[in-house]
């Protein structure tokens, strides 16, 4: 099993010119075209949002359905947090700080 991938890697490099300068320069104009067309595309979206635009498709729809029994339901959630906190300030739970 290990022998093929042995064979095909020695004839790979049996052929090979290596050329260290060509890879650098190589290496180095890929990486400035991707940097480059990173950010061209990135001043392509902060223009688009900018001008209010919306990347990718929008959405057609909206809901203009309010309900008001979910606005209740997350009123008296908080009223009830209130209450509670009032009980720890007013001294009706006791606890013991393990700080002091």
């Amino acid at each position: 099993m290990l022998r093929p991938i042995i064979s095909f890697f020695s004839r790979l490099h049996r052929g090979a010119h290596l050329d260290p300068l060509r890879d650098w320069l190589a290496m180095l104009t890929l990486s400035a075209i991707l940097l480059v067309g990173i950010v061209v595309w990135n001043i392509w979206a902060f223009d688009t949002v900018a001008r209010g635009g919306v990347i990718g498709s929008s959405s057609t729809a909206t809901s203009s359905v309010f309900n008001r029994s979910s606005l209740d339901a997350i009123q008296t959630i908080f009223a009830d947090r209130a209450a509670e906190e009032a009980k720890y300030v007013t001294g009706v739970y006791r606890y013991t700080d393990p700080s002091r």
